[in-house]
This record gives C-alpha cells, sequence and structure tokens, in this order.
C-alpha cells in the first residue's frame, strides 16, 4: 500500500502529519511502515536520523528518496505486500519526475487550510492527481484551524472535495503538533487524530 501525503502548496502540514500517521499506524495499528522522504527540506529524515540515539526503540525507517531512484526503491518495496509505504511529496509537483510518484499512489492524503490560496492550490493538486492517476483513492484533511477564526469559505470548500474523495473531521491548531518525534504521539493528540487516521486507513483498506 503505497499512502502519497501532498499538496501544490507547502505549509499545508503533509510532513508533520505524514509522521504522525507513520507513528499512529505502527503504534496503534502495529503496521510495519516505511516513509519515502521527497521533500526537498528533507524535515523528516532529518528529524529521524537526530533521534536515533534516543533510547526507545524506532517505529520504522525513513528514508530520502530522489526522483531519480524512486522507482527502482518503489519496485523493491512493494515485494513486501505487509508494508504500508508512505510518501511525503515536495511541496510543489511542477516538476515532470515526479509523475511517476502520483502514478504509483494508492491513496493520496491531502491536508490544506480554509483559505483561498489553500483552496486553489488544493484544487490544483486534486486535478493533477486526478489525470495521471485516476483510479487512487483521496482524503482530505481541514487542517490546522483556529478557534478564534470565522472560516466563511468552509461550507464550499467541503462541498467541492467530498465530491472528490474521503473529507476528514478537522484538525485544530495545537501546539502539541510541534513536539511529535519519530518515536512516540503526544497523548493530548491521540483523541483529535484518531478518527481522522482510521478514516484513512479504512479508505486503504477498502
Amino acid at each position: 500500500m503505497i499512502i502519497v501525503f501532498g499538496n501544490q502548496k507547502g505549509g499545508a502540514g503533509k510532513s508533520t502529519l505524514a509522521m504522525l500517521f507513520s507513528n499512529y499506524i505502527s503504534l496503534i495499528n502495529k503496521t510495519k511502515a516505511i516513509i519515502l522522504d521527497m521533500d526537498y527540506q528533507r524535515s523528516i529524515l532529518s528529524q529521524y536520523e537526530e533521534e536515533r540515539i534516543l533510547d526507545n526503540p524506532e517505529l520504522y525507517e525513513v528514508i530520502g528518496v530522489d526522483l531519480d531512484t524512486f522507482p527502482e526503491i518503489i519496485d523493491m518495496l512493494r515485494e513486501n505486500k505487509d508494508l504500508s509505504i508512505i510518501v511525503d511529496l515536495p511541496g510543489k509537483i511542477d516538476d515532470d519526475a515526479l509523475i511517476p510518484v502520483i502514478q504509483a499512489a494508492d491513496v493520496f492524503v491531502i491536508p490544506f487550510e480554509y483559505e483561498k490560496k489553500s483552496y486553489q492550490s488544493t484544487l490544483l493538486f486534486d486535478m493533477i492527481t486526478k489525470e495521471l492517476n485516476p483510479g487512487a483513492k483521496k482524503v482530505f484533511i481541514p487542517n490546522r484551524l483556529k478557534t478564534s477564526v470565522n472560516y466563511s469559505l468552509a461550507k464550499g470548500i467541503n462541498e467541492e472535495f467530498q465530491n472528490n474523495g474521503i473529507l476528514t473531521k478537522p484538525l485544530s491548531d495545537r501546539i502539541a503538533f510541534q513536539r511529535i518525534t519519530t518515536r512516540h504521539i503526544p497523548s493530548e493528540l491521540l483523541p483529535l487524530i484518531k478518527p481522522v487516521f482510521e478514516s484513512i486507513t479504512t479508505v486503504a483498506n477498502e
């Protein structure tokens, strides 16, 4: 199973959620996972390498993957049918070398925010992935909601994305998201992320 976290706009929270989802399926669902960090910043890989000195055991492996080596690596990993392959895409998908990555996905997980630029970028990402991989499933995650903000665009955006895939419950903006590691889930986040991540696993297993 290949689950790709991405959006056309950087800063949507895809890397954080890719790491947290990998933690969740490893700890809660006891699923064997690996993260392919393809983001140009390599933020997940950097954190993973920094945390290798910690005492608590690794939950999964993180490897940095370049666009030119992806086809060979994914063919090798696919041989393990029990492995969940989590891919963190670059923040922009305007490189033709990303086409094999998009075409390989079984599920796209697409975090977004209720603001105009994020909405437009998410629509573009949805359009491109639909054209290149029409059979892939999609999960849209409203992310980083602030309780003090009135999201006037939310209803229309929700209706749009519900027509194109699964729309999860929203994730509120919490400081605990800045404290996650590749080894654990902050206890205060578990009730928040559980219904969202269970939506992803349900879609992936259908």
